[in-house]
């Protein structure tokens, strides 16, 4: 089942509570920031949500646009950033040239997706990227590939090995991960890859 509806249905309490870079951590935003200082080319913020990342992309002077599933975030997003081109569309099947973008960031855009499916927007990231682009994903870590009740809608856990694993099969070289484990919260990780030629 899609998550567009649950989205759509708690849209203003998810970007009241992290529609904003202020309710970013420091240590995620440093490893964003640093991974899109490398990309050149055109950017999809491939479920961009309330559209805050893909703003603050735009403003470190990249060529950026957001795509969600949810139409509520699609519409926030126009309102709060003009001048960024936001569509309301699936990471599934990305409306984008193969080998046109120089990078995608796909920030938590692929927890709801069951491990007989996440291939799929995997997939289509190597699709839309060109050879030697860029991929960011970010994740909920666990040590087994699990589902856990997400406070929108079922996500899931990856352990690293497992997603890079996934993502080396897609296409991508995995370069860099990063996880993090904050007190209260459920721990994180970051994907680094690259478009294999």
């Amino acid at each position: 089942m899609s998550p567009s509806p649950a989205y759509d249905a708690r849209a203003d309490e998810y970007i009241a509570a992290l529609g904003s870079m202020d309710a970013v951590h420091p240590v995620d935003r440093a490893i964003v920031d640093a991974w899109a200082a490398g990309l050149a080319g055109p950017v999809l913020d491939a479920g961009c949500g309330p559209g805050h990342w893909t703003a603050h992309l735009a403003g470190s002077g990249l060529d950026v646009r957001g795509v969600d599933l949810a139409p509520r975030f699609v519409e926030h997003a126009r309102a709060a950033h003009r001048g960024i081109r936001f569509d309301v569309g699936t990471i599934d099947e990305l409306e984008e040239a193969d080998g046109g973008l120089g990078g995608i960031l796909s920030w938590f855009s692929t927890i709801h997706h069951a491990p007989e499916a996440v291939s799929t927007p995997l997939r289509e990231f190597a699709r839309t990227i060109r050879p030697g682009g860029g991929l960011l994903l970010g994740f909920f870590v666990g040590r087994v590939v699990e589902p856990f009740d997400h406070a929108v809608t079922r996500a899931w856990r990856w352990p690293v090995d497992d997603l890079s694993e996934r993502a080396d099969a897609a296409g991508f070289d995995v370069v860099g991960t990063h996880t993090r484990a904050t007190r209260g919260a459920r721990p994180v990780g970051t994907l680094i890859a690259e478009r294999r030629a």
